[in-house]
């Protein structure tokens, strides 16, 4: 852990709030998300109110510049698990799975809320939408408005919506100093309202408070912190600001996404600058070096339409091997046509900047775009603080992982914005002490005069390369920053904007020091190569105002898996406790997690050139050598034999975990089904390289389970009719027992002792050390008077000293089928009686006509012969 040299604001000095306003919710920010979340809200609550405060016109928020468009699968050849790929790809190991899956599957139901709204989409000769491809999507998945104005589009037809909404309450010209903190039980902090500086374009005046049961933070991204960047003039990372000095974790701020294509306007443009939209490499432009030659091809199989942070880090190095500030795009192949209809925006920017794009080649460099990471969120939009909800960029939902894939951060906007409305409405109100100002800090303001030196440093240090030199310069030049620009400042939007933007800055420097690697957006020329162990780096402020980053085991891509492999592992004891007693003998739940790991280590145990690899970071050469990366395909689990099946759950688990969670699956079986050659027992779609990792640790556990649970039923149905039942023993593989236990009870036996403290079994070397069966028994009810008592006897004449000492079972064993019935008359019922020793199906009947109890078959789970199950990849995806 690493500490800033500086504090940094804890609350920002304002005048006391002279107005006040209540209301159900308050949204912070007038983009997608906060005007999603709005709507969302108030169709979901029929009563509910809703406060939306923003900084500029509502009109003014970042989603109006988006030009690419909004990504949703919603083309017959396309599907959620293809998007997710994609996505998850370009994440670099760092996405969120079960976020992913929210946002693929919900994506297109969000994408057609829009259209409802009144966004109109460009549509094709036959009235569908006109679908493109961007930058790392491997399908016409790109839903666009006005060719390349489709933000401007969505954000008109949001705003028209909120004005027509009397429960929208709009607050415009409106800059948020700080979040209001009240306690709400056992001195939880929970957030309570914020206080509102409205300035003299608004209809309130001053500073004032608007108190809420939720504040959803809407406020965009952070790119002004560069020097160079797309975003608009308000995306200052207050809203980063605002939840850190509350207490909330921020999560990836090193992941800051430099968009690869921004319009050059020469090396000393400052501020916001034209985006050449990914678009226009999606239709066929492609990038080009000083001396015109292609540069892409032989980078990624996609070569110019590679992810984002493999673009924007290819043309960071080719400028710096011909030493050159920017690169070309080449799309004079369009034509004019294409350029006036497909990008019109574009092409009017470029010639307004004395470019024109139909005949010239089109001047780029990489840009401060969009920051990947954010406020940590769940799923439902909550931050680490209760009461204080996150949405759309300055959100860390874990979607975009260490590198945004092209439009999906308007989809995100939408889907999660729903979510979190969803949440409120379902909500009952919490009752809160009186509101108080955050942590009791003395209000704290910074000079605007340090941002464009706080600016330069960013984009010098902290740009598309970094290393630890520049990390550490970038550090104290801000820690210098932070010391001088503290002085007598007027309170105001300028003062309170640069406070939030030294504070981001800060934290993010310290974020990208504590990721020692290269991994996505985050460049590190110092470590080059991407860590095998995927880690979370979050940050906060302590009491002390300093900055704080850590490393942490993460949730991302394993965050399914380990939800899956409990579902897995319930399904497995619930099973036994659905069909066993209660007490010692109830089985414990197996640790799936754990299990297949190790199983899968053994199959990726050595790397490619022997080396001995951790856990879990091995490859299938073969698979990584034959098929593409991202290639989907179907696969069966098909019976080759009849029996019947147990083990699925945990089959199903390994591919989860193979899969990093990045499938679908369907089960046709149940475990316990009797199955016939040929049934499908399981289908799974998923990447191929990943089926064929899976496939064998899959069938080991599925092809032993199922031979045990077949085994069982061969026995079952052999004693049918006699009320006996056929149980297992001790004689299990290391790591599995309660797993072949299960089996058995999905072949339809009984499950005999799990272990050695379930159950007292007194047998012939205890009777040997004791001096008789008597003493033994005697010695075990002194001892343990409340475990259950059994007695193994391979005489007659043993049984009766046993059960006068009060033993509860006798397990005869090897006795043959006349002396089991002179036992089972000298028993009489006083005990349950076992037989064991020397059985084989072809005597089972007889044995159990004899009435004992249970037929004991240890062969069962030691050396039952699998069931052929194959995993059959099917031709076409």
């Amino acid at each position: 852990m690493r500490t800033g040299p500086s504090p940094l604001p804890l609350r920002l000095t304002a005048p006391e709030p002279g107005w006040t306003i209540e209301t159900d919710v308050v949204v912070v920010g007038s983009g997608i998300a906060g005007l999603s979340t709005a709507l969302g809200y108030v169709e979901q609550d029929p009563g509910g109110r809703v406060v939306l405060v923003t900084k500029d016109l509502l009109t003014s928020g970042s989603t109006r510049w988006a030009q690419g468009g909004i990504a949703a699968a919603l083309d017959p050849a396309d599907d959620p698990l293809a998007h997710m790929v994609d996505t998850v790809e370009a994440g670099a190991g760092m996405c969120d799975t079960d976020a992913v899956r929210i946002l693929t599957e919900e994506g297109p139901a969000a994408l057609r809320w829009l259209i409802a709204k009144g966004t109109a989409f460009d549509r094709t000769e036959d009235g569908a939408l006109s679908l493109t491809r961007e930058g790392g999507h491997r399908a016409d998945r790109i839903a666009h408005a006005g060719g390349d104005a489709t933000g401007a589009e969505i954000e008109r037809a949001l705003v028209e919506a909120v004005r027509a909404e009397s429960r929208i309450e709009l607050v415009e010209h409106a800059f948020v100093p700080d979040l209001l903190l009240a306690e709400a039980g056992a001195g939880e902090p929970r957030v309570r309202g914020l206080t509102v500086h409205v300035m003299g374009e608004g209809e309130r005046d001053g500073v004032g408070s608007v108190l809420a049961r939720a504040v959803v933070l809407a406020t965009g991204g952070l790119g002004q912190v560069f020097a160079a960047t797309t975003n608009p003039e308000v995306s200052t990372g207050d809203g980063i600001a605002l939840g850190l000095r509350a207490g909330a974790e921020a999560r990836d701020l090193e992941f800051v996404q430099f968009h690869p294509t921004v319009l050059w306007l020469g090396p000393d443009s400052k501020g916001r600058q034209p985006l050449v939209s990914e678009a226009v490499r999606g239709e066929g432009a492609f990038l080009v070096d000083a001396e015109g030659r292609r540069f892409m091809t032989g980078v990624h199989e996609l070569a110019d339409l590679a992810p984002r942070d493999v673009v924007a880090t290819a043309i960071a190095r080719v400028m710096a091997e011909t030493g050159t500030d920017h690169v070309h795009l080449d799309a004079r192949h369009f034509g004019a046509d294409v350029w006036e209809r497909r990008f019109p925006t574009i092409l009017a920017s470029c010639r307004a900047h004395g470019i024109d794009p139909v005949t010239d080649l089109v001047p780029v460099s990489p840009a401060a775009h969009y920051a990947s990471g954010g406020l940590a969120v769940d799923l439902d939009g909550r931050t680490s603080v209760p009461g204080l909800y996150a949405v759309g960029e300055v959100a860390r939902t874990g979607v975009h992982g260490a590198n945004r894939l092209a439009s999906n951060s308007l989809l995100e906007g939408i889907v999660f914005a729903g979510r979190i409305a969803a949440r409120l409405a379902g909500e009952e109100p919490v009752a809160v002490v009186p509101t108080a100002p955050a942590a009791g800090a003395a209000g704290t303001l910074v000079d605007p005069a340090v941002l464009p030196d706080l600016q330069a440093c960013m984009s010098r240090h902290v740009g598309v390369r970094r290393d630890a030199e520049g990390l550490e310069a970038a550090r104290a030049e801000l820690g210098r920053l932070a010391d001088t620009a503290r002085g007598p400042v007027e309170p105001g939007v300028a003062a309170w904007q640069a406070a939030n933007m030294l504070t981001v800055a800060t934290v993010l420097v310290q974020a990208a020091i504590e990721r020692t690697e290269t991994r996505g957006a985050h460049w590190r020329a110092d470590y080059p190569v991407t860590s095998p162990l995927a880690q979370g780096v979050c940050s906060g402020l302590g009491v002390d105002g300093l900055a704080r980053s850590w490393t942490v085991p993460t949730t991302g891509a394993d965050s399914g898996v380990r939800a899956a492999q409990r579902t897995a592992g319930y399904e497995v004891a619930t099973a036994f406790a659905d069909r066993l007693p209660a007490g010692p003998r109830q089985a414990p739940p197996p640790e799936l997690g754990p299990l297949v790991a190790g199983a899968l280590h053994e199959d990726l145990l050595l790397g490619p050139g022997g080396e001995l690899l951790a856990e879990g970071y091995g490859v299938d050469v073969t698979s990584a050598a034959t098929i593409p990366a991202a290639q989907i395909r179907t696969a069966d689990v098909v019976a080759r034999a009849d029996g019947v099946v147990a083990g699925l759950p945990l089959a199903e688990a390994v591919f989860r975990q193979v899969c990093q969670g990045v499938l679908e699956v369907r089960r046709h079986a149940a475990d316990g089904d009797v199955v016939k050659r040929g049934d499908v027992l399981l289908t799974v779609r998923a990447r191929t390289r990943d089926l064929l990792t899976a496939e064998r640790t899959a069938l080991n556990f599925l092809t032993h389970l199922s031979g045990i649970a077949s085994a069982t039923r061969a026995w079952v149905e052999a004693v049918a009719g006699t009320g006996a039942a056929v149980r297992d023993s001790r004689k299990t593989h290391a790591g599995l027992r309660t797993l072949e236990k299960y089996a058995v009870r999905c072949g339809g036996g009984v499950n005999h002792r799990f272990g050695l403290t379930d159950a007292a079994l007194i047998k012939d070397n205890h009777v040997l050390a004791a001096g008789g069966v008597a003493q033994a028994v005697r010695a075990v009810r002194e001892r343990f008077p409340d475990v259950p008592l059994e007695v193994e006897v391979d005489r007659i004449d043993q049984i009766e000293p046993a059960l006068a000492e009060g033993a509860e079972e006798i397990l005869l064993d090897n006795f043959t089928v006349a002396e089991l019935r002179e036992a089972v008359e000298l028993v009489a019922g006083r005990a349950r009686l076992e037989s064991s020793g020397g059985l084989t199906l072809d005597v089972a009947a007889d044995v159990a006509a004899t009435g004992v109890d249970y037929l004991a078959v240890g062969a069962l789970t030691h050396s039952s012969p699998a069931l052929d199950i194959a995993l059959d990849l099917r031709q076409t995806p």
